[in-house]
Protein backbone atom coordinates (compact mmCIF):
# COMPACT_ATOMS: atom_id res chain seq x y z
CA UNK A 1 0.00 0.00 0.00
CA UNK A 2 1.63 2.96 -0.56
CA UNK A 3 2.17 5.90 1.92
CA UNK A 4 -0.18 8.51 2.57
CA UNK A 5 1.05 12.01 1.19
CA UNK A 6 1.16 13.54 4.56
CA UNK A 7 3.59 10.83 5.94
CA UNK A 8 5.29 11.20 2.60
CA UNK A 9 5.66 15.03 3.49
CA UNK A 10 6.57 14.09 7.30
CA UNK A 11 9.72 11.70 6.21
CA UNK A 12 10.44 14.81 3.93
CA UNK A 13 10.44 16.76 6.52
CA UNK A 14 12.79 14.39 8.87
CA UNK A 15 15.24 14.56 5.92
CA UNK A 16 15.89 18.04 6.45
CA UNK A 17 16.54 17.33 9.96
CA UNK A 18 18.75 14.04 9.43
CA UNK A 19 21.85 15.13 11.42
CA UNK A 20 19.69 16.70 14.20
CA UNK A 21 17.78 13.60 14.93
CA UNK A 22 20.93 11.79 14.28
CA UNK A 23 22.32 13.60 17.46
CA UNK A 24 22.26 11.22 20.31
CA UNK A 25 23.08 14.71 22.58
CA UNK A 26 19.64 15.96 21.61
CA UNK A 27 16.16 14.23 21.24
CA UNK A 28 13.67 17.92 21.41
CA UNK A 29 13.28 19.04 18.50
CA UNK A 30 11.03 20.64 15.91
CA UNK A 31 10.26 18.13 12.90
CA UNK A 32 7.37 19.78 10.97
CA UNK A 33 7.23 24.19 10.57
CA UNK A 34 4.48 24.83 9.52
CA UNK A 35 3.74 25.74 5.84
CA UNK A 36 7.75 25.91 4.91
CA UNK A 37 7.07 21.55 5.71
CA UNK A 38 4.24 21.81 3.58
CA UNK A 39 1.87 21.73 7.09
CA UNK A 40 -0.12 25.31 6.87
CA UNK A 41 -1.14 25.93 10.38
CA UNK A 42 1.00 22.94 11.88
CA UNK A 43 3.71 22.14 13.59
CA UNK A 44 4.91 18.55 15.66
CA UNK A 45 7.23 18.85 18.30
CA UNK A 46 9.34 16.04 19.18
CA UNK A 47 10.36 15.69 22.87
CA UNK A 48 11.85 12.39 22.81
CA UNK A 49 9.65 9.71 21.70
CA UNK A 50 6.37 11.56 22.63
CA UNK A 51 5.22 13.67 19.79
CA UNK A 52 2.88 16.91 20.11
CA UNK A 53 1.11 18.94 17.44
CA UNK A 54 -0.03 22.13 17.65
CA UNK A 55 -2.71 23.98 15.78
CA UNK A 56 -3.36 27.61 15.21
CA UNK A 57 -7.01 27.75 12.67
CA UNK A 58 -7.06 24.71 11.33
CA UNK A 59 -7.95 21.15 12.42
CA UNK A 60 -5.59 17.94 13.35
CA UNK A 61 -5.81 15.66 10.00
CA UNK A 62 -6.70 12.33 11.41
CA UNK A 63 -3.88 10.45 9.74
CA UNK A 64 -1.62 12.35 11.71
CA UNK A 65 -2.88 11.17 14.89
CA UNK A 66 -0.24 8.55 14.91
CA UNK A 67 2.53 7.70 13.81
CA UNK A 68 3.62 6.43 10.21
CA UNK A 69 4.84 3.08 11.09
CA UNK A 70 6.38 1.35 13.90
CA UNK A 71 10.05 2.18 12.63
CA UNK A 72 9.75 5.71 14.47
CA UNK A 73 9.19 3.93 17.79
CA UNK A 74 6.99 6.73 19.01
CA UNK A 75 5.34 5.87 22.28
CA UNK A 76 2.85 9.04 22.10
CA UNK A 77 1.10 11.38 20.10
CA UNK A 78 -0.59 14.53 22.08
CA UNK A 79 -2.84 17.49 20.08
CA UNK A 80 -2.82 21.36 21.56
CA UNK A 81 -4.66 24.18 20.02
CA UNK A 82 -3.23 27.32 20.07
CA UNK A 83 -6.73 28.99 19.55
CA UNK A 84 -7.80 28.94 23.01
CA UNK A 85 -6.14 31.38 25.74
CA UNK A 86 -2.79 29.52 25.08
CA UNK A 87 -4.25 27.81 28.71
CA UNK A 88 -4.92 24.55 28.29
CA UNK A 89 -2.79 20.87 28.60
CA UNK A 90 -2.60 18.61 25.22
CA UNK A 91 -5.10 16.16 24.43
CA UNK A 92 -4.54 12.55 24.39
CA UNK A 93 -4.40 10.93 20.75
CA UNK A 94 -2.86 8.45 20.40
CA UNK A 95 -0.31 5.51 22.16
CA UNK A 96 0.21 5.44 25.35
CA UNK A 97 -1.03 7.97 28.11
CA UNK A 98 1.84 9.99 29.55
CA UNK A 99 0.71 10.99 32.30
CA UNK A 100 4.04 11.36 34.46
CA UNK A 101 6.81 14.19 34.05
CA UNK A 102 9.84 12.77 32.26
CA UNK A 103 13.24 14.09 30.88
CA UNK A 104 14.76 15.05 27.70
CA UNK A 105 18.06 15.87 26.38
CA UNK A 106 19.63 19.06 24.66
CA UNK A 107 22.78 19.17 23.73
CA UNK A 108 23.68 17.03 26.34
CA UNK A 109 21.48 19.12 29.16
CA UNK A 110 18.35 17.23 30.98
CA UNK A 111 15.10 19.04 31.23
CA UNK A 112 11.74 17.65 32.77
CA UNK A 113 8.28 17.66 30.53
CA UNK A 114 4.99 17.70 31.31
CA UNK A 115 2.09 16.80 29.13
CA UNK A 116 0.23 17.89 31.88
CA UNK A 117 1.23 21.44 33.00
CA UNK A 118 -0.56 23.55 30.49
CA UNK A 119 0.04 25.31 27.70
CA UNK A 120 4.00 24.85 27.93
CA UNK A 121 5.43 21.62 28.65
CA UNK A 122 9.04 22.98 30.47
CA UNK A 123 11.21 24.16 27.83
CA UNK A 124 10.90 26.68 24.91
CA UNK A 125 12.67 24.72 22.20
CA UNK A 126 13.38 27.65 19.80
CA UNK A 127 15.92 29.01 22.14
CA UNK A 128 17.77 25.91 21.98
CA UNK A 129 20.51 27.32 20.11
CA UNK A 130 20.76 30.39 22.88
CA UNK A 131 21.00 28.06 25.42
CA UNK A 132 24.07 26.78 24.17
CA UNK A 133 25.41 30.19 23.16
CA UNK A 134 25.00 31.38 26.89
CA UNK A 135 26.68 28.44 28.16
CA UNK A 136 30.07 29.20 25.78
CA UNK A 137 29.82 32.90 26.83
CA UNK A 138 30.22 32.06 30.69
CA UNK A 139 33.24 31.56 32.43
CA UNK A 140 33.40 29.99 36.11
CA UNK A 141 32.58 32.56 38.92
CA UNK A 142 30.48 34.66 36.84
CA UNK A 143 27.40 36.17 37.59
CA UNK A 144 24.38 35.55 35.50
CA UNK A 145 20.52 37.04 35.90
CA UNK A 146 17.83 35.44 34.05
CA UNK A 147 14.77 36.72 34.29
CA UNK A 148 11.15 35.67 33.43
CA UNK A 149 13.23 32.36 33.87
CA UNK A 150 10.50 30.08 33.44
CA UNK A 151 11.67 26.32 34.21
CA UNK A 152 15.63 28.19 34.41
CA UNK A 153 16.28 26.59 31.34
CA UNK A 154 19.19 29.18 30.73
CA UNK A 155 19.87 28.89 34.27
CA UNK A 156 20.74 25.65 34.05
CA UNK A 157 22.98 26.23 30.88
CA UNK A 158 24.89 28.95 32.48
CA UNK A 159 25.59 26.80 36.05
CA UNK A 160 26.91 24.17 33.20
CA UNK A 161 29.28 26.40 32.65
CA UNK A 162 30.68 27.98 35.92
CA UNK A 163 28.26 30.53 36.64
CA UNK A 164 26.38 31.93 39.43
CA UNK A 165 23.01 32.11 38.44
CA UNK A 166 19.67 34.01 39.83
CA UNK A 167 16.35 33.24 38.19
CA UNK A 168 13.64 35.62 38.54
CA UNK A 169 9.68 34.23 37.88
CA UNK A 170 6.17 35.29 39.04
CA UNK A 171 5.42 31.59 39.93
CA UNK A 172 6.54 29.20 42.59
CA UNK A 173 6.14 26.31 41.09
CA UNK A 174 8.04 27.01 38.09
CA UNK A 175 11.09 28.07 40.46
CA UNK A 176 10.18 24.84 41.81
CA UNK A 177 10.46 23.39 38.61
CA UNK A 178 13.80 24.81 37.83
CA UNK A 179 15.40 23.00 41.02
CA UNK A 180 14.77 19.95 39.98
CA UNK A 181 16.21 20.87 36.77
CA UNK A 182 19.40 21.64 38.55
CA UNK A 183 19.33 18.75 40.67
CA UNK A 184 18.64 16.93 37.32
CA UNK A 185 21.93 18.06 35.61
CA UNK A 186 23.81 17.67 38.74
CA UNK A 187 23.82 20.95 40.34
CA UNK A 188 23.14 22.21 43.44
CA UNK A 189 20.60 24.50 43.48
CA UNK A 190 21.90 25.81 47.08
CA UNK A 191 24.63 26.86 45.46
CA UNK A 192 22.28 29.44 43.49
CA UNK A 193 19.52 31.64 43.74
CA UNK A 194 15.96 31.56 42.83
CA UNK A 195 13.32 35.02 42.87
CA UNK A 196 9.60 35.22 42.89
CA UNK A 197 8.42 38.15 41.53
CA UNK A 198 8.20 40.83 39.22
CA UNK A 199 11.78 41.65 37.28
CA UNK A 200 11.64 45.25 36.72
CA UNK A 201 10.85 45.49 40.51
CA UNK A 202 13.76 42.86 41.13
CA UNK A 203 16.35 44.33 38.68
CA UNK A 204 16.03 48.22 39.92
CA UNK A 205 16.55 46.58 43.02
CA UNK A 206 19.67 45.11 42.54
CA UNK A 207 20.80 48.40 40.70
CA UNK A 208 19.86 50.49 44.19
CA UNK A 209 22.32 47.38 46.33
CA UNK A 210 25.09 47.89 43.72
CA UNK A 211 25.09 44.40 42.72
CA UNK A 212 26.03 43.44 38.82
CA UNK A 213 25.82 40.99 36.93
CA UNK A 214 28.11 39.24 33.41
CA UNK A 215 25.12 38.75 31.91
CA UNK A 216 21.20 39.59 32.15
CA UNK A 217 18.37 37.22 30.06
CA UNK A 218 15.64 39.36 29.36
CA UNK A 219 13.23 36.47 27.74
CA UNK A 220 9.44 38.25 28.78
CA UNK A 221 6.19 36.72 27.16
CA UNK A 222 4.42 39.55 25.41
CA UNK A 223 2.06 39.78 28.16
CA UNK A 224 2.04 39.57 31.87
CA UNK A 225 0.38 40.73 35.01
CA UNK A 226 1.98 40.74 38.59
CA UNK A 227 1.51 43.37 41.31
CA UNK A 228 3.32 45.66 40.00
CA UNK A 229 1.31 45.96 37.26
CA UNK A 230 0.91 44.80 33.60
CA UNK A 231 3.69 44.23 31.44
CA UNK A 232 3.44 44.11 27.40
CA UNK A 233 5.91 43.82 25.03
CA UNK A 234 5.90 46.82 22.65
CA UNK A 235 5.25 49.40 25.47
CA UNK A 236 7.54 47.86 28.34
CA UNK A 237 10.36 46.22 26.75
CA UNK A 238 12.88 49.51 26.36
CA UNK A 239 12.58 49.70 30.15
CA UNK A 240 13.92 46.12 31.32
CA UNK A 241 16.65 46.90 28.77
CA UNK A 242 17.26 49.97 30.52
CA UNK A 243 16.96 48.21 34.12
CA UNK A 244 19.02 45.34 32.89
CA UNK A 245 22.35 47.43 31.65
CA UNK A 246 22.05 49.50 35.16
CA UNK A 247 22.97 46.36 36.02
CA UNK A 248 25.29 44.71 34.08
CA UNK A 249 29.38 45.21 34.61
CA UNK A 250 30.75 47.55 32.07
CA UNK A 251 32.26 44.49 29.62
CA UNK A 252 29.19 42.63 30.32
CA UNK A 253 26.21 41.13 27.75
CA UNK A 254 22.17 41.03 27.32
CA UNK A 255 20.46 38.52 25.41
CA UNK A 256 17.30 40.36 24.53
CA UNK A 257 15.03 38.38 23.25
CA UNK A 258 11.11 38.45 21.88
CA UNK A 259 8.67 36.32 20.30
CA UNK A 260 5.90 38.90 20.04
CA UNK A 261 4.85 38.27 15.74
CA UNK A 262 3.29 41.58 15.48
CA UNK A 263 6.72 43.02 16.47
CA UNK A 264 8.92 43.43 13.68
CA UNK A 265 13.56 42.61 14.15
CA UNK A 266 13.65 46.34 12.66
CA UNK A 267 11.40 47.86 15.55
CA UNK A 268 13.17 45.67 18.58
CA UNK A 269 16.42 46.71 17.42
CA UNK A 270 15.52 50.56 17.65
CA UNK A 271 13.66 49.79 20.72
CA UNK A 272 16.58 48.40 22.58
CA UNK A 273 18.55 51.09 20.44
CA UNK A 274 16.36 53.45 22.36
CA UNK A 275 16.63 52.33 25.78
CA UNK A 276 20.97 51.75 25.87
CA UNK A 277 22.02 54.43 23.57
CA UNK A 278 26.10 54.45 22.78
CA UNK A 279 28.45 51.89 24.32
CA UNK A 280 27.00 49.12 22.95
CA UNK A 281 27.36 46.82 19.56
CA UNK A 282 24.65 44.78 18.98
CA UNK A 283 24.53 40.84 17.54
CA UNK A 284 21.49 39.15 16.13
CA UNK A 285 21.54 35.21 16.45
CA UNK A 286 19.20 33.04 14.67
CA UNK A 287 16.53 30.53 15.35
CA UNK A 288 17.98 26.65 15.21
CA UNK A 289 17.92 24.95 12.23
CA UNK A 290 14.99 23.24 12.73
CA UNK A 291 13.06 25.99 12.98
CA UNK A 292 12.57 26.61 9.03
CA UNK A 293 9.53 28.77 8.94
CA UNK A 294 8.45 32.34 9.78
CA UNK A 295 11.68 33.48 11.95
CA UNK A 296 9.41 34.85 14.80
CA UNK A 297 11.69 34.96 17.33
CA UNK A 298 14.18 38.12 17.82
CA UNK A 299 16.92 37.34 19.27
CA UNK A 300 20.23 40.06 20.17
CA UNK A 301 23.01 39.96 22.25
CA UNK A 302 24.28 42.91 23.31
CA UNK A 303 27.59 43.56 24.25
CA UNK A 304 28.64 46.73 26.27
CA UNK A 305 32.34 48.13 26.04
CA UNK A 306 35.39 47.88 28.40
CA UNK A 307 35.83 50.86 29.86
Amino acid sequence: MPALPEHRKLLRAFEKRRALIADTSTNAYRLVDGEADGFPGLTLDAYDDVWLWSTADVELPRVLRRAPGPALNIRAVYHKRLDQRQKDSPVHVWGEQVDAPFWILEKGMRFEISMQAGYSQGIFLDQRDNRQRVREAVTAGQRLLNTFSYTCAFSIAAALGGAITTSLDLSNPYLAWGKRHFLGNGLDPNAHYFCKGDALTWMQRFAKQGRQFAGVILDPPTFSRSEAGVFRVQKDYGLLVEAAAAICEPSGWILATCNDRQLSHERFATIIEGAVGKGMRMEPTSMPSDFVGEPYLKSLWIRFADP
